[in-house]
This record gives structure tokens, C-alpha cells and sequence, in this order.
């Protein structure tokens, strides 16, 4: 979590502009705040780091995906291929948008493998919704060919993946729309917050209309601005910005220190046999959020989560087990658990949800064996080479235990 672990003066100077005008709104009041325009200022600073021709902020990482849906055209009743491993936001926004959610195979990238994709596509398929899981994009060419060759649109949830790209192509920039969160937990934060990106300028101007009840955003008289569609209230505050913009200016400090603090976890973990990382198709586009790795088998994977524990080793995901980000513990989604009546209960589905993990074996597979390791910036020199020592006994006691040569 490096915004939250490099989070002072700057960001207290841009939230104080706020609080000396007291113009919190992000829109109009143009003489009373006195040339601050956080959201504006965030936006841009994104979509330059980006190399993005368009960016529009809003209120969390999970209105961006449902922004982005809106704006490209997704609903009632298009099926939106998703991945089985995501935070439940990207299904949420699909299924707010009156969409299908269809699930699809990951591969060892743990990103949707244009296999699955392909395998998924149905005539209804409307679009794909690409997640960039860990901090790590997958096989971007692959799967943007294959959208083309099928005629499916591509939309990226980058939420996880702000900083890291393909070939020196960032994630968010490969479908029609991108999606970064900056929550309290990513990369860079603004407590709550998330950003749409696209090229497209209709697009961005569908988004900056749908986020805020259909305002055009023409004139500076709010009450006199038209609304061609109708829309929702999606609308990021000055102060969420303020520390957003800040917090971008040091967007590529984060990433080199956590390449770094990466490559030494890398180095103390890639003796041990037990050992397989995750696949990057381009290691240098890694932002090295996490390092991920899989065990043999679950059993393996297990113990070392049970061993990480008993050396005193935090900040680690043994994500088959998480509530919110693997598909096996969404007993709430399978179960249509809502408390208000919504389309999917009336939908056809082409998959049975009463037992979803059917359609993705390979998933499940890779999943029970993973175990992400987060990157922090904030460790000393110390902390670290601590950390990697207890990773290295972790390994090698579990290897004793399943009698594999340390």
C-alpha cells in the first residue's frame, strides 16, 4: 500500500487550497476558488502519466468500471465476460448495469487467457472486462486480438494495475476504456476515488456526463446546463482529488522503490523448489504491487500460509480463502443475495451458478496454490532483509515437511 506508507506535506498543501476556499464541489463557483481545480489538476496528472487523451475521475475504482459500461454501451441483458478471480466490484458494476456476468479461465498470469475468452463467446457477448490483477498485465496481444477478430469490445479494470504496462504500453490504455481505483489500499490514493481513461473522446464525454445525472458540462451556470442522457451521480469530491493529485507526483517514486524491494523478495524465494512465480509476459512492465508465487498443490500452499503465520510474516493473500476476491466464497453472487430485485434473478444464464467453479477448473487449480506477497515501500533496509530470511525458513521448513531437497 505505498500511498498510504508516503503520505505527508504534499498532500496536506493540496487539501488546504480546498479548505482556504471552501469550494468543495468540483464543478463551476469559478471566481470563489481562486484558480484550484483539484479534480481537473488529478485528471490531467493521470491521464499524462498515462499517456491517456482523455481522463474523468469519479467517486471509487468500482464507479470507474460501471462509468466505463455506461459509457461504452453495456446492458440490459449483454453478456460481459469477467474473470472468477477480481474484486466482487467488477461483477458488481456488470451486473448494476443489467449485463450477464460470464466467467472465463485465468491463466498463470492471473489475468483472463484468451483461451478462456474464446471459449466464453457467445452471441451475446457484448464485451470483455479485462482485470489486471496484482499489480501485472497478461497476454495483451493475444486477448486484443482476439476481441477484434470477434467483434467483442475490450474494457480494462486496471484497478490493481495503475503503473504497470505491456511492452510500453500501460495498462488501461488496450480496450476502449481503462478503469484505476485509488482507494485506501492501492498504489496511489485519495481515500476514495477512481479514474476512466480512453482515447475515444465521445467516450469521455459520455463518462463525464453519466457520472453526474446527464450534465453536459457546458457554460458555468450549472443550472442552465443541459443533459442529454440520463445518468447517476458518480461525482469524486475536491478534497479525494486534491490528495489524489498529490499522490500522483509520486506515482513513479513508488513503483522504482517497489521494483526493487521486489527483486530482493525475488532473489531470497527463487532457491526453494517448492517455488513457481506467477507468469509476466513482460517483467519490466511489472509495478510490483505483490509478488506472487504457486505451491504444488493446495496441501503445499496450506502449509506455508500456516508457517508464514507461525514466524510472524504479515501483509500476505492466500486468496482462496478471501471473501471478496475469489469466486468460491461469493456465496452471496451465486446465491442472488440482494435486497432488491435485479435482472439477473430474471435473466437466462448460460452458466449455472449453483456450482460456478464447474466453469473454471484451471482457476481454481491456480488459485488454491497461490500466494500473493504485498510490496511495501516504507520497509527499511533491515525490515527487509528480515522478511527475506523468514520467507527463505518458511519455504525450508515447509519443503522438510513435504520431504522435498531444500
Amino acid at each position: 500500500m505505498p500511498g498510504i506508507e508516503f503520505f505527508g506535506d504534499e498532500e496536506r498543501r493540496e487539501v488546504m487550497d480546498v479548505l482556504e476556499t471552501g469550494v468543495m464541489f468540483r464543478y463551476n463557483h469559478d471566481t470563489e476558488r481562486k484558480g484550484h481545480w483539484k479534480a481537473r489538476e488529478f485528471e490531467r496528472a493521470v491521464a499524462d502519466f498515462v499517456g491517456a487523451k482523455h481522463a474523468h475521475s469519479v467517486s471509487s475504482g468500482s464507479t470507474a468500471v460501471a462509468c466505463a459500461l455506461a459509457a461504452c454501451g453495456v446492458g440490459y441483458d449483454d453478456e460481459v465476460i469477467v474473470p472468477p478471480f477480481t474484486y466482487i466490484a467488477t461483477i458488481e458494476a456488470v451486473l448494476w448495469a443489467g449485463a450477464i456476468p460470464v466467467f472465463a479461465e485465468i491463466d498463470e498470469t492471473l489475468n483472463l487467457s484468451p483461451e478462456g475468452i474464446a471459449a466464453a463467446i457467445t452471441p451475446k457477448t457484448k464485451a470483455v472486462l479485462l482485470v489486471q490483477m496484482c499489480g501485472a498485465m497478461g497476454r495483451m496481444e493475444e486477448i486484443v486480438q482476439l476481441c477484434a477478430d470477434r467483434n467483442v469490445m475490450l474494457i480494462e479494470d486496471s484497478a490493481q494495475a495503475l503503473g504497470a504496462s505491456y511492452h510500453g504500453k500501460f495498462a488501461g490504455l488496450w480496450g476502449r476504456m481503462g478503469c484505476y481505483s485509488f482507494d485506501y489500499f492501492k498504489i496511489t490514493t485519495c481515500g476514495e476515488g477512481g479514474v476512466v481513461v480512453t482515447d475515444d473522446e465521445q467516450l469521455y464525454r459520455n463518462a463525464d456526463m453519466f457520472s453526474d445525472h446527464g450534465h453536459d458540462h457546458i457554460g458555468n451556470n450549472r443550472g442552465a446546463e443541459q443533459h442529454p442522457v440520463l445518468g447517476i451521480n458518480f461525482r469524486i469530491g475536491e478534497f479525494n482529488a486534491a490528495v489524489g493529485l498529490a499522490q500522483m507526483r509520486k506515482i513513479k517514486q513508488f513503483v522504482e522503490i517497489q521494483r526493487k524491494n521486489k527483486d530482493r523478495m525475488v532473489a531470497a524465494l527463487q532457491t526453494s523448489r517448492l517455488v513457481e512465480f506467477r507468469h509476466i509476459p513482460d517483467e519490466s512492465g511489472d509495478s510490483a504491487t505483490f509478488l506472487s508465487f504457486f505451491l504444488p498443490d493446495e496441501a503445499t500452499a496450506r502449509l506455508v500460509v500456516e508457517e508464514m503465520k507461525a514466524q510472524g510474516l504479515d501483509a500476505f493473500q492466500y486468496w482462496y480463502d478471501n471473501n471478496y476476491h475469489y469466486i468460491k466464497n461469493w456465496d452471496h453472487l451465486t446465491g442472488l443475495k440482494t435486497l432488491n430485485p435485479m435482472p439477473i434473478e430474471q435473466q437466462a444464464r448460460p452458466q449455472d451458478w449453483s456450482n460456478i467453479r464447474q466453469y473454471v477448473p484451471k482457476s481454481d487449480n491456480l488459485i488454491s496454490r497461490l500466494i500473493s506477497l504485498q510490496v511495501k515501500i516504507g520497509w527499511t533496509d533491515e525490515q527487509l532483509r528480515e522478511r527475506c530470511e523468514k520467507l527463505k525458513n518458511v519455504l525450508e521448513t515447509v519443503a522438510r515437511k513435504v520431504s522435498v531437497p531444500v
